[in-house]
């Protein structure tokens, strides 16, 4: 029993629910904010080896990392100055209450925050190894971000975005698929921006097929879409990632408003009904590329959220994908995916030194 009460004010304090208002400023995203990005699907640990460049076998010991693309992006648009929040299920465990906390320290609203008594929170074993290739082993028999319900939605908060963005790993199970596509119709119905990075992780999906299936079964319902070349390469079936045409006939659809095409350190390139063209990345030394990304993402996803006009303004566009270009490249400078996101002070000083240089 007393461990039970313990679970529970341990909750309360973690989700901040002793505050009089369930969207106050100590999460992130009050009522009022018409700019809130509310991200939507997993947060896990990640475990990284405490050296470089080795395979998951050969690893000596692992540190623990805050993970999970959407509670990344969540963190990273606070970070940035933005307004964020996340929903998602994590265990009624030790590691739940520190993903909760997690948030909740970085500003973005947890409310949407649930523990499952019966799974664990989700644990990914990730390394790049010396020949530059990412192994991850991951322990879902389920998880508890895989059985998130219609019923543990925080509607308000959803309704309370100008972006909803997600990912395609909360689509590979029930009920979480179920709950996700419910998530998507109030988001839509409410006037949200529809944004999806469908971060592919083969291990995760029964088959390649059914990855294929799966991430192209809501593709056309998204009005921001980023994705990377390998991705491209995969979901054309092994087309060339780098030809305009492969991307504007079997990718960007009529309801698209922004499809980004990351490359890494070399940038990425943009596509809109009205133009399309490339951002020249922004070069660093790499340490770690977990949440490059992801920090990308929030930096596109932040700009967009404070100015709508930049699907139709390419020069204000342009000097968003380069922000966001030095937001991915900063974080590959630290270990880690949360730990590592940039704060936009941080983000504008590698800019002013870009530009010194030229």
């Amino acid at each position: 029993m007393a461990n039970n009460l313990t679970s529970a004010v341990d909750k309360k304090l973690v989700l901040g629910e002793d505050s009089k208002d369930p969207s106050s400023d100590a999460k992130g995203g009050s009522k009022d904010d018409k700019s809130l990005v509310v991200c939507f699907g997993e947060m896990l640990i990640d475990f990284v080896p405490t050296v470089g460049g080795v395979s998951l076998a050969e690893a000596p010991a692992f540190k623990k990392a805050p993970g999970g693309a959407p509670a990344n992006v969540a963190v990273g648009v606070s970070r940035l100055g933005g307004s964020s929040g996340f929903i998602g299920k994590v265990g009624d465990d030790e590691f739940g209450y520190m993903l909760a906390d997690i948030l909740k320290q970085n500003n973005v609203n947890n409310s949407g925050v649930r523990f499952d008594p019966s799974a664990r929170t989700a644990l990914a074993f990730v390394t790049l190894r010396a020949d530059g290739e990412r192994e991850f082993l991951f322990f879902r028999n389920p998880s508890a971000d895989m059985l998130l319900r219609e019923s543990d939605l925080d509607i308000n908060l959803i309704q309370q975005a100008r972006i909803f963005h997600y990912g395609s790993i909360s689509l590979i199970d029930e009920p979480c698929r179920s709950t996700h596509l419910a998530a998507m119709r109030i988001a839509k119905k409410s006037g949200c921006i529809l944004s999806y990075d469908p971060n592919l992780r083969l291990p995760l999906w029964p088959s390649e097929e059914a990855a294929r299936k799966g991430i192209m079964s809501i593709w056309d319902q998204a009005d921001i879409i980023k994705i990377s070349e390998d991705e491209i390469t995969f979901l054309t079936g092994g087309d060339d990632p780098y030809d305009d045409n492969v991307v504007l006939t079997k990718l960007f659809h009529p309801n698209l408003k922004l499809l980004v095409v990351t490359e890494g350190s070399e940038g990425c390139r943009y596509y809109t009904k009205k133009f399309r063209g490339r951002v020249a990345g922004v070069k660093v030394k790499p340490v770690d590329t977990t949440g490059a990304g992801d920090a990308f993402v929030s930096g596109v996803l932040n700009s967009i959220a404070s100015d709508l006009s930049l699907f139709q303004n390419e020069q204000g566009l342009r000097e968003a994908l380069l922000f966001a270009n030095a937001c991915g490249a900063l974080t590959v400078t630290e270990r880690g995916a949360i730990p590592a996101m940039p704060t936009r002070e941080a983000v504008l000083r590698c800019l002013a030194q870009v530009a010194d240089k030229k």
